[in-house]
């Protein structure tokens, strides 16, 4: 994959947004950041919008406007990370100005939150419950 503008690599494949999914999450109100460690040097960001935040103009609204925020704050991205960016409806009424900041904000929050592994029961084997009384 060739880099995008400012150093990144766009995610397009359903195997990358996966694994971010398992990886360190940072919650704000107009998205959600998820990231996971790569081997790759450039840091690579993907952009999802369910069905459920909206018609397709508003999906696509909200995603061109993750976009450019990302855009404009690329330096920030860690090398060697994929994030993704779960867009949500108050994407759309946010201030620009706010979208920046708040994506600066996550991606500190993403790189110092614990590690999947540490959450209670993430080290369970498949199949085995949680037998707590």
């Amino acid at each position: 994959m060739a880099p995008a503008t400012g150093g990144l690599r766009r995610l397009k494949q359903r195997s990358q947004f996966v694994k971010a999914a398992r990886g360190n999450r940072a919650g704000r109100p107009a998205f959600g950041m998820q990231s996971v460690k790569v081997e790759d040097e450039a840091p690579g960001v993907g952009f999802t919008v369910t069905k459920k935040i909206g018609n397709s103009p508003e999906r696509n609204r909200i995603r061109r406007r993750l976009r450019a925020a990302v855009t404009m704050c690329a330096s920030d991205f860690v090398p060697g990370y994929n994030y993704v960016l779960v867009g949500r409806r108050e994407a759309l009424h946010e201030p620009f100005s706010r979208l920046v900041s708040d994506i600066s904000q996550a991606i500190a929050r993403v790189h110092t939150a614990k590690p999947n592994s540490a959450r209670p029961g993430a080290t369970r084997a498949k199949g085995e419950r949680n037998n707590r009384s």
